[in-house]
This record gives C-alpha cells, sequence and structure tokens, in this order.
C-alpha cells in the first residue's frame, strides 16, 4: 500500500537552505520539494496532508549520545529504550545513536548482542549503536573490524572512570590503529581519571561530600590535559578522533589549537554546558546532585568559549548524552558522599527546542541549529543524507516546528522517565508540533500517535565528515 504525506506551506529549513517549499512524501521517504504555491506543487495530491503555514519544517533531530538503560554505579539509567525513543520524539528527535557496553573480560559481540536484545521491537524511533571498549586486546582489536562492517561504526573509550570503562594510552593507541586500518571513528571521554581518583580521595578526606564538589575535582585542566593527550595520541596512530560532552574553555582551545593544524579532530558539546553551570551543583541540600554528570558542569564563564566554538565549527555536533537517574532512588545513594551520585542528566527530549532558544538568543542561526542537531551528527556518524536533512531520497523523518510558541519546561510536562528536569521552570520559544518518522506520524498536533517497535536498527557506514 503506497501513503503519501504532503506537508504544506512551511519554511524547510535544513543546513544548506531556507526556503518555502511543499514537501511530498512517499513511501516512508522524501519524494520531492516544490515551492509552495508553484504550478509542481499544486498538482499533488496525498492521503495525509499536514499544514505546515508559519511553521518550520525540520528534519527530525539526529542524538548521537544517548544511555538507555546503562548500568552504573549500582543502579541503571532510569529510561528504556522504549520510555527513552518515546521522549526523544516528543522534543523532535528522530533518531538515537547509544552505546553498547563491553563489561571487562567479555567480547564486543556479547555487549553488543545485549544492547540489540533491549532495543529490539520497543523503540518509537530509528537508532544505531556505537562501541564503548572497556577492554582493549587482541581479540576485541580484531573484533572491531567485524564491527564496522556490520554498521557499527565508531568506539569509545574512557580516560576516565578507573577500574570501569578506564582504557591507558597504551590500550587507546592500539584501538585508534585499528581505526585507522578499519575505517572506524574513535570517540573519547577526556578527562584524566587517575589523577580524578587522587582529588576524590582528598576531597573526601577533608569531609568535602556535597554534590558541588564533583565538580571541583574534576578540574578543568584535566579534561584539557586528556583531550591534548587524546589528540597526540590520534596524530600518532593517524585516526580521526571525536572528543564527547567537551565542557571546559581549555579543551576547547585544544581543539580549535588541533584543527588550526588541519587535524582530522572533532568535538561534542551538550545543552547542559551551554545552560547550566556550577551555580547549579551548588544548588542547596541535596540538590546539586541532579546535576552530576562528567564531564561536570563549569562556571558560567566557560559558556562563552563553547558557543564561540560552535560558531567557528571547532564545536561541530550538540548530542545530550541523555543518562537519566532519578532524584529520589538513585541520585540519592550519593548522599554523605558525592563520588557516589550516579553520573548522568537527562536531556534527550529538551535538546531541540534548547538550541531553539539558543537561535532566538542570538548564539547561532536557524541553519547552524539545524547543522549541529541533524545533519553534522548524521555525517560524522555515516547516517546522512538517510538521515539528517529533507532531500529527495532521504528517510521521511521531518518535524513540523512551531517558533513562536512557548513553553515551560517542567518535570510535570516532559515524557523522559525520571523524576526532575534539569530545567525545571525555564520557558523556551518553539514547540515540537508534529513529527515523521519515516513518513509515520510519530506526535501528531502533540498527540503521540507512534508505537513501540516502529524504530528499526540503523547501520552505519563510516564517518563521512571527513570527506
Amino acid at each position: 500500500m503506497s501513503t503519501r504525506t504532503l506537508i504544506r506551506g512551511g519554511l524547510v529549513v535544513t543546513a544548506a537552505d531556507e526556503v518555502h517549499a511543499d514537501v511530498l512524501i512517499e513511501d516512508g521517504r522524501v519524494a520531492a520539494l516544490a515551492a509552495h504555491g508553484s504550478d509542481a506543487a499544486a498538482g499533488w495530491t496525498a492521503d495525509r496532508t499536514v499544514d505546515a503555514t508559519d511553521r518550520y519544517v525540520i528534519p527530525g533531530g539526529v542524538d548521537v549520545h544517548t544511555h538507555m538503560e546503562l548500568p552504573f554505579g549500582g543502579t541503571s539509567a532510569s529510561d528504556t529504550f522504549e520510555t527513552g525513543t518515546r521522549a526523544a520524539a516528543w522534543g523532535g528527535t528522530t533518531t538515537v545513536v547509544d552505546f553498547a557496553v563491553q563489561s571487562a573480560g567479555h567480547t564486543l559481540r556479547e555487549g553488543l548482542d545485549a544492547w540489540y536484545a533491549k532495543a529490539d521491537g520497543v523503540c518509537a524511533i530509528d537508532y544505531a549503536f556505537h562501541m564503548i571498549l572497556s577492554d582493549v586486546n587482541a581479540h576485541t582489536l580484531k573484533e572491531m573490524d567485524r564491527l564496522v562492517q556490520e554498521g557499527i561504526s565508531s568506539f569509545k573509550l574512557f580516560m576516565a572512570y578507573p577500574g570501569v570503562f578506564y582504557s591507558d594510552d597504551g590500550q587507546i593507541l592500539r584501538a585508534m590503529q585499528r581505526s585507522a586500518e578499519n575505517g572506524g571513528l574513535i570517540m573519547m571521554h577526556a578527562e584524566n581519571g587517575i589523577a580524578i581518583d587522587v582529588l576524590v580521595e582528598q576531597a573526601l578526606a577533608r569531609g568535602e561530600t556535597d554534590p558541588r564538589y564533583h565538580g571541583e575535582v574534576r578540574k578543568a585542566l584535566l579534561e584539557a590535559e586528556a583531550t591534548h593527550r587524546a589528540i597526540q595520541l590520534a596524530r600518532v596512530a593517524g585516526s580521526p578522533l571525536y572528543v564527547v560532552h567537551v565542557s571546559a574553555q581549555e579543551a576547547v582551545a585544544e581543539l580549535a589549537a588541533a584543527r588550526d593544524m588541519g587535524l582530522p579532530v572533532f568535538g561534542e558539546t551538550c545543552p547542559q554546558y551551554l545552560f547550566l553551570s556550577t551555580d547549579n551543583l551548588a544548588e542547596p541540600g541535596f540538590e546539586g546532585a541532579k546535576y552530576v554528570c562528567s564531564t561536570p558542569l563549569r562556571p558560567k564563564e566557560h559558556q562563552a568559549a563553547l558557543w564561540r566554538g560552535l560558531r567557528t565549527n571547532d564545536l561541530q555536533v550538540v548530542s545530550t548524552d541523555h543518562c537519566p537517574f532519578c532524584f529520589t532512588g538513585q541520585k540519592d545513594l550519593g548522599r554523605g558522599d558525592f563520588s557516589k551520585i550516579p553520573n548522568g542528566l537527562p536531556g534527550v527530549e529538551n535538546r531541540m527546542d534548547l538550541l531553539h532558544q539558543a537561535v532566538v538568543d542570538g548564539h547561532i542561526s536557524r541553519r547552524r541549529w539545524i547543522e549541529i542537531a541533524c545533519a553534522t551528527p548524521a555525517r560524522m556518524f555515516g547516517l546522512y543524507p538517510q538521515k539528517g536533512t529533507i532531500a529527495p531520497g532521504a528517510d521521511a523523518d521531518v518535524v513540523v516546528y512551531d517558533p513562536h510558541a512557548t513553553q515551560v519546561l517542567s518535570a510535570e510536562t516532559h515524557h523522559m522517565n525520571v523524576d526532575y528536569s534539569a530545567y525545571e521552570g525555564r520557558t523556551v520559544t518553539g514547540r515540537v508540533e508534529t513529527v515523521l518518522s519515516r513518513g509515520e506520524p510519530v506526535i501528531d498536533r502533540r498527540e503521540y500517535v507512534g508505537r513501540a517497535g516502529h524504530g528499526v536498527f540503523i547501520p552505519r557506514s563510516t564517518c563521512q565528515y571527513l570527506n
């Protein structure tokens, strides 16, 4: 059964263009675009017509950094693939790339299969996987080649969390050398975890146990040092490098210096670093625990460097690092010891709206909004032009967005499976109205009409941003 949907009268915004156009969708893909009111558009008929007058028509968001059901610190992230992908759709995101985890002592295949099983048949939107390497050895290096062929073309390593995810410089170099050969992209959590553990131990010994000390021990200089080291190791290996959740101006400077040398080094930041700060970590009582994540929130003055990095393309992508833990029953595991607070914030539902607010505030342009939230993440991780744009042949992942509506972000109204909002009470301008995933409505005029299992696994090609 062929189905045709016509989106009429909107301003189509992609990373490359802004054009008043009607969009014709057929069998789950974008079939054509034509100027609104043109003879071509006037002749189109469809089973379903969406009126997008005074609205933006944008590609569905691509969030390449989420952690659904991630085991961490004796508990697990509170969003399942079902609840998390539904919340993503509410926020205008139509593709997530989550992290499958290799546990130390196990193979990559075992970790990947466990994540396939978690996501299979329950996702509201399409999904893909990166692979976390926790145990780099001769066997897992060989497995990397097979995963790239299977469409798992990126691998995350940690310079932080000794005893959990940590890899030493030799393991990192070996993984980078392997990815230089097989086309994979190394993603790096760049913080000097060995030094941080010393500072944690010393802080706790002094009786500094409150959430704000989480930010004080995870020093910006230790993020910058690790970023610098990762860049040099990638240079030695001849591999590209993608640094995740960049939060500190000193780390941005390291990326900028590498890019000025023409190195294939890329950086991602997250809404929490653009909109929140150590002021949140220092909220009275135990409230600061809500904002414990790693890399940590920084003093407000770092935000200007992050916005500048996004404008100059020294930072290319904004992802969420969505890793929610409930305040009651999870975050409070760290009462009396900040090092036991599970690390992570909820945000998969808020990213597109917060970045539209950044357009309203003059930090970025409309096209840059789509570039950092849709097109570049898709290109960086081998999903473009199937995802990340509105063009003939692309998947019909399309959002009708009302740029004039205002909304108040709140745990009372969000759809993430977590008992607080990191942005509680914040008013933003702009709101998702209708969301299509491969041509099928998921959100229809602010009503959820999607279903668990609509989302499918998308194998990825290698990084297209290098070409």
